[in-house]
């Protein structure tokens, strides 16, 4: 059964934030809100949480895993950017892009593509996610919750508690925010290449 924290969407509870931390570190499998929607949530390098996720969603080992970072200066410990792309990931973060970028050696392997060595990396632009990365201190392992068969991640936190409270430890709800997962950018080449269009203005990058 998993426990359901109603945490305020602008001023985030900093006790209910702290549990929801604690449940995290211990192993738990959580479900936050972001700036685009709901996410599975797991602490960075948990292998038996990120076994679960992989159940969850039914994903194959190719699955790019994204890192929630709290700003770039953490992102640059997990990913390899070199300056040209670092001035562009400055004026789009944070927000609502999935930046596919080459791992580095601080990002546990369990997590990279198995052969091109790359993670996902984001900056979210929501309060409650960024608390929580804060107490955290380090980067929360993510993805989209969207279920096997369907297109669109689920949205609502009674109906995420009712079908999944056997599968999770924690369902945080902040409210509503919002159907569309993050635009996804693959800048492990020369020129960007837009993967997944989502809520993020790609124009910039193509």
């Amino acid at each position: 059964m998993s426990q359901f924290f109603q945490i305020h969407p602008e001023n985030p509870q900093q006790r209910l934030i702290k549990q929801a931390a604690e449940i995290i570190r211990s192993g738990g499998l959580a479900v936050i809100p972001t700036d685009c929607a709901y996410a599975l949530a797991c602490r960075l390098g948990d292998k038996n949480a990120t076994e679960r996720v992989h159940r969850l969603r039914q994903l194959g080992p190719k699955h790019n895993f994204t890192l929630l970072c709290r700003d770039l200066s953490e992102l640059s410990l997990f990913a390899k950017v070199d300056n040209s792309q670092y001035r562009l990931l400055k004026a789009h973060t944070p927000g609502a892009f999935t930046f596919i970028l080459p791992g580095t050696r601080e990002v546990p392997r369990l997590l990279m593509h198995p052969k091109k060595r790359t993670i996902g990396i984001r900056v979210p632009d929501h309060a409650i996610a960024m608390a929580l990365l804060e107490e955290m201190n380090e980067p929360l392992m993510t993805t989209s919750l969207i279920m096997p068969g369907e297109t669109m991640p689920l949205s609502d936190p009674y109906d995420i508690r009712q079908m999944l409270e056997h599968q999770l430890d924690l369902v945080v709800d902040g409210g509503y925010c919002g159907i569309e997962a993050t635009t996804v950018i693959d800048m492990t080449e020369e020129a960007p290449e837009l993967l997944r269009q989502g809520v993020g203005d790609a124009s910039a990058f193509l």
